[in-house]
């Protein structure tokens, strides 16, 4: 789906207009040109569904360590940054950090695969839950492992700097997905490597 510059353009100036500002002032003029801008690149990953961004980053290795049966080894990639930008408020979700974990089931994902997979995710109008349940099933897809989980903590906007107002307020949220959600002994190995 392409992003509407032009059309953002004309909004961004009505709400200006509705602030009460005017818009053809020297440090208003360009505004809307300069938040269209922006938006098409901060909600990127509006233009393309999970499957997209699935084949996007659908970069593997066929896995030599002879996985051909279920083994526990984990993948873990911890403290990938994101932002993202609350559905409810577009207010931005910020100070993100995610971590990423999977068996491996006979292919391995490149490592800045799953960073970009995060990234690409984040820059949509979400909720962080869903930017959770969007990264496992991205990643299931492009591992064929039906064991991930991905753990985000955020702070958002919303809560931070209108509403209640609570800086420093952190929301944590977990997706857990095949073992990790039935095998006591593997969450329990990876919530030991992520409070590393």
């Amino acid at each position: 789906m392409k992003i509407d510059r032009k059309a953002i353009e004309e909004h961004v100036r009505g709400i200006l207009l509705a602030l009460g500002d005017d818009p053809d002032r020297e440090g208003l003029k360009d505004t809307p040109k300069r938040v269209a801008k922006m938006y098409e690149e901060i909600f990127d990953g509006m233009r393309y569904t999970n499957d997209e961004i699935a084949q996007m980053f659908n970069k593997t290795f066929e896995d030599d360590l002879a996985l051909e049966e279920s083994t526990s080894d984990i993948v873990i990639m911890k403290d990938i940054e994101i932002f993202s930008h609350c559905e409810h408020h577009l207010a931005l979700m910020y100070n993100m950090k995610v971590t990423v974990a999977y068996v491996p089931s006979k292919k391995v994902i490149g490592l800045s695969k799953i960073a970009r997979i995060a990234d690409m995710v984040g820059r949509r109008l979400q909720l962080q839950e869903r930017i959770g349940t969007d990264i496992a099933e991205i990643i299931q897809k492009i591992t064929s492992s039906e064991d991930v989980a991905v753990i985000i903590e955020g702070e958002h906007g919303c809560m931070t700097t209108r509403g209640v107002k609570k800086p420093g307020t952190k929301t944590v949220s977990t997706t857990l997905r095949g073992r990790f959600n039935t095998d006591i002994m593997l969450n329990n190995r990876l919530m030991m490597l992520y409070n590393k």
